[in-house]
């Protein structure tokens, strides 16, 4: 009898799905996904004129949807987020609440979670170009959320909070990318599985 985590992978399974299956490793995969996500957001740089500093946040949220997948993915965001507005000081530089004008970018990364899960689940972190453009997307999707609530919540003409919230970041964005592009797919080697 073979278990999940000694049969080959497959599309339809992520990282997390290597390992034995059970509640209590899908929990503690999900405050993992949690706690990594509000650690690598106290890597921050501040940006300046901008109130959005570069982070290893949405780095960790991206790949904490690809490892854990859409479900698990979503559930650990929404628990980085929801414990973050309870006041747990672990945003972007030690920050808690849902009043500050990067929290949009949060909002964002519950969605991305579950983008990138869903098509890490079909397999588009097992090469290079396909975990490009996951990350690519899934960075996106971030956007697509962060920079209009920005500029809501600041009173940000739109191509203000573009120039604030968007077009500092694209270099970082860029490397992040990369780094997952070698990150997921030797994961995947290393566990002898595509």
């Amino acid at each position: 009898m073979s278990t999940a985590a000694a049969a080959p992978a497959r599309t339809g399974q992520v990282l997390a799905d290597l390992l034995p299956a059970s509640r209590v490793r899908d929990v503690a995969l999900v405050l993992g996904g949690a706690a990594l996500t509000g650690i690598a957001a106290q890597i921050a740089v501040p940006v300046p004129g901008s109130p959005v500093p570069v982070t290893g946040q949405t780095f960790a949220a991206l790949l904490v949807g690809t490892s854990l997948g859409a479900g698990r993915g979503l559930l650990s965001l929404v628990l980085y987020a929801v414990a973050g507005v309870a006041g747990v000081p672990w945003f972007a530089q030690g920050g808690s609440g849902a009043g500050a004008p990067s929290f949009g970018y949060v909002l964002g990364m519950l969605l991305a979670a579950t983008v990138v899960g869903g098509l890490a689940r079909r397999g588009a972190d097992r090469d290079v170009w396909r975990t490009a453009g996951t990350m690519i997307l899934g960075e996106a999707v971030i956007y697509a959320v962060g920079v209009p609530y920005l500029a809501l919540s600041t009173g940000m003409s739109a191509s203000a909070a573009i120039a604030a919230g968007l077009t500092p970041f694209l270099i970082g964005d860029a490397l992040k990318a990369a780094l997952a592009m070698g990150a997921l797919p030797t994961a995947w080697k290393l566990a002898g599985k595509r």
